[in-house]
Parts: C-alpha cells; sequence; structure tokens
C-alpha cells in the first residue's frame, strides 16, 4: 500500500457510520480504529451499539480495534485514548495497511487528528463542583490568572470556546500549581474526513426504530447483568444514556415506560449535540466532506474513493 493519507468516518448516531466504514475497509483491505468512548468497554455491547456484524462484508471480518479493551466500571478517558489510537495507528502503518478511524465521539476524534497535547491530570470533582456555576467570561478569567501564576501553557491547545473546555483546563493549570507534569507530544494526523450526513427525520425514525431493538434485544437484561456482576449502579450511571436510565428502571427509581420514553429523547438530544461538535470543528479549521447517508453504498464508496 502506497503511503496515503488516513480516511475518518464520522456522524450522529444512527447515521450508518460503521456499515459505511466497514464497506469501504473490505474495499481498500482496511482496518478501522474505532472512535467511540464507550464501546471501549468489554459486556456493553448492546447499549453501546456496538453492532459488531457490521464488520462483516460478504462473508469477510473486518479487522478493528479499540472496541472490548478494558473493564465495565472503569473511567476510560481521552489521555489513554489517545495513546491507544497511536499505538494502533503505527501498528497498522507499519503491516502497510490503510487505517480508517471511525465513531461519533467527536472529542476523541478531533484530539487524535489535530495532535493535542494533553495533560494526565485527572479530574477534582470538587474543584469541578465550585465551578459549575461560573459563566465562559468568569472561568476565562480564572484560567488567564493560574496561566500566569504557572508561567506556562499546560492544558489542550485547542480554543476555550466552552466552559467545559474552560473548567477542564482550571483543572489542569490548579493541579499544575503544585504537581508540575509534562504534556505529551502527538504529531497530528493527515485524514480525509468523511461525514455521513442523515436527514433529521431519517435519523429519529432510526433512532426509535433502534432503540425498540435493542430493548427486544436483551439491552435491560444486559445492564441486570452488569449490575449483577458487582458493578455499582452509581458506575453504569455514569456511562450515560442507555445504562443511566436503565439503570435508574432496574433500581426502581422509574418505570419501564418512563425509561423508554426519556431514554428516547436523550438519544435524539445526544445526537444533535454530535453535530453541533461536528460543526464546531469545522469552524475550528477541519475540511468535512458531506455525504447523503441514504445513497446507496456503492456510490457512496464512488464519492469517496473520488476525494481521496
Amino acid at each position: 500500500m502506497s503511503e496515503r493519507r488516513m480516511i475518518t468516518i464520522l456522524g450522529p448516531t444512527a447515521s450508518g457510520k460503521t456499515d459505511l466504514a466497514a464497506h469501504l475497509a473490505s474495499y481498500l483491505k482496511a482496518e478501522i480504529i474505532s472512535a467511540d468512548s464507550r464501546q471501549v468497554y468489554r459486556g456493553m455491547d448492546i447499549g453501546t451499539g456496538k453492532d459488531l456484524g457490521d464488520y462483516t462484508v460478504d462473508g469477510h471480518v473486518i479487522p478493528y480495534h479499540l472496541i472490548d479493551i478494558c473493564e465495565p466500571g472503569t473511567k476510560y478517558n481521552l489521555f489513554r485514548y489517545q495513546q491507544d489510537f497511536l499505538d494502533c495507528y503505527e501498528n497498522i502503518r507499519k503491516r502497510k495497511v490503510q487505517p480508517i478511524l471511525c465513531g461519533g465521539t467527536g472529542l476523541y476524534i478531533e484530539a487524535v487528528l489535530k495532535g493535542y497535547s494533553l495533560s494526565p491530570v485527572p479530574q477534582n470533582p470538587e474543584l469541578r463542583m465550585a465551578l459549575a456555576d461560573k459563566s465562559l467570561e468568569e472561568l476565562t478569567v480564572i484560567l488567564a490568572d493560574l496561566k500566569t501564576k504557572n508561567h506556562s501553557v499546560m492544558h489542550n491547545k485547542t480554543d476555550v470556546d466552552s466552559c467545559q473546555r474552560a473548567i477542564r483546563a482550571i483543572e489542569i493549570e490548579t493541579y499544575n500549581l503544585s504537581n508540575p507534569v509534562k504534556e505529551r507530544s502527538c504529531p497530528p494526523i493527515d485524514s480525509l474526513i468523511i461525514g455521513v450526513n442523515i436527514d433529521r427525520e431519517e435519523r429519529r425514525r432510526k433512532i426509535t426504530s433502534r432503540l425498540k431493538s435493542r430493548l427486544a434485544n436483551g439491552m435491560v437484561e444486559e445492564v441486570d447483568g452488569l449490575l449483577k456482576s458487582g458493578i455499582s449502579a452509581e458506575d453504569l450511571i455514569y456511562y450515560g444514556l442507555e445504562y443511566k436510565y436503565v439503570t435508574e428502571f432496574l433500581i426502581g427509581n422509574i418505570t419501564y415506560d418512563e425509561m423508554v420514553h426519556q431514554l428516547e429523547i436523550a438519544i435524539h438530544q445526544f445526537a444533535k449535540r454530535q453535530m453541533t461538535w461536528f460543526r464546531g470543528m469545522e469552524r475550528r479549521g477541519f475540511t468535512i466532506h458531506w455525504i447523503d447517508a441514504l445513497q446507496p453504498m456503492d456510490v457512496k464508496i464512488d464519492e469517496i474513493m473520488s476525494l481521496w
């Protein structure tokens, strides 16, 4: 294989991005690196939508990476993902195979493509609680003061354009006042970025249909099994969406119908937030080539190849 740039396929939940990535990988004899913050956990299959059957195309299993790599109940994070991605990427490249990055976790995708310098600073729940009610302007002032004290910039080189990012930057700067740590330097990755664009109403229809299918195929039983294995309800609720609402149902906080209704709304909202992140990536300098999710697969593959 010639040294051609990576291909990234991103899109909101229920857009069909994994199916597209698998067919493209079959065409190119490529391997897929997952960019999903929850599919890293073993035993969390139905709720995270692993849909591992998508990785079999015409009877051939497409090699995939960064799925089922850690135990449920642990707290996987961006810092770990970036290193795991680089290890996979370098290994695939050394074998002269084409890598395809695929997923819906925009932060993970952005961090590896731009090569953000990240610090292994743990979360500080008390500090986060104290900052929770601050405006972005107030947080920016606090961050500027900490940077002056530290005489260095020890946070992501991203624009601090949200309260969440500002709080994380403050968290890192605060930690570094007494525990100086070195950031990890990672190279940016040259990639053709394909966005799977799905009509809002079609996306809503697919989300509703998929939720019904997952419930019928054992999602509640999956979460119940995780609880019975010793994973705490608090840990499962931490993972959000399916695990949050199903756990709330299983421990008696909500009824089954309330669970289904609230979960469906939450997934729709999640898909909307994903699209907001991807549009923000475009404002931050990424070029995303959007293709219609409803086109036939061969048309989508041809369109990607014409861009690559």
